[in-house]
């Protein structure tokens, strides 16, 4: 068993190794990296992040892919593409994200951008004190996206904690768009949510690793889970509990611990 301070010192050391715009390449959040506007990042980062689960060299493709089918201007795209140009986005399928699912994530980020600025003031707009939960946010923001006629089919694509899921793909894209970018990774981008206030991105090697260094113990990867391991790195930074994000990814991925 390690101590925390052990523990601690470990997590420290191995987010200042991979907190590193080194490996921004061979991550998905390559994509959001290509632009500069801050509607053109957060939405290629919440696309990219929809689609983050299988092989990474899959998923940056395939969202380098559909950047391209939205000429490489995807907040244009969302508020301007016309007929024929969501025809033609239609064709685009990741696994099983499919041209139905897609065409509603477009329609639900046109309505979003029609009554907000950013993406930003949409996740926060019912956070009247600063303090709602990050599991409410979440499951406000679903509700809001949710609110644009959809198929059922499409929901799944969506993180839903109050349904127990760990809704890892958008804590990812909470982080990415929060989070300090002093190591050149995440973006800084959104003011409005403290990163003393996000959660862990719980996916099969953030949990393996945690589970392994005896910082988790709940058995599935949900989001009491998710709550579970965010309340540990809090006793190493309550400032800033995700950047340990970091540590615990790349050991799971490139240490294969």
């Amino acid at each position: 068993m390690h101590s925390n301070k052990h523990l601690r010192d470990l997590l420290e050391q191995k987010t200042q190794q991979y907190q590193h715009p080194v490996f921004i390449p061979d991550d998905p959040i390559s994509i959001p990296h290509l632009f500069t506007g801050k509607q053109d990042i957060e939405i290629s980062g919440f696309l990219t992040a929809i689609i983050s689960w299988g092989q990474r060299k899959s998923i940056i493709q395939s969202s380098r892919l559909l950047m391209k089918m939205m000429d490489d201007a995807p907040c244009q795209f969302v508020k301007e593409a016309g007929n024929e140009d969501l025809k033609s986005i239609s064709k685009f399928v990741y696994r099983t994200l499919n041209g139905d699912d897609l065409l509603f994530l477009i329609s639900a980020l046109r309505r979003l951008y029609r009554h907000f600025d950013s993406m930003e003031d949409a996740f926060v707009h019912n956070d009247l004190r600063s303090d709602a939960s990050m599991f409410d946010l979440i499951n406000n923001f679903r509700g809001f996206l949710l609110n644009t006629p959809h198929l059922p089919r499409s929901e799944k694509h969506l993180g839903y904690p109050l349904g127990g899921s760990a809704a890892k793909r958008i804590n990812m894209f909470l982080r990415w768009m929060v989070r300090s970018d002093e190591g050149g990774v995440d973006f800084a981008l959104w003011k409005k949510i403290d990163p003393s206030r996000l959660c862990i991105p719980l996916d099969i090697h953030v949990g393996r690793i945690a589970r392994k260094l005896g910082l988790l113990y709940r058995k599935q990867n949900d989001w009491k889970a998710v709550e579970e391991l965010t309340g540990k790195l809090s006793e190493f930074d309550k400032a800033d509990p995700i950047k340990y994000d970091f540590a615990l990814f790349g050991m799971g991925m490139y240490e294969k611990l």
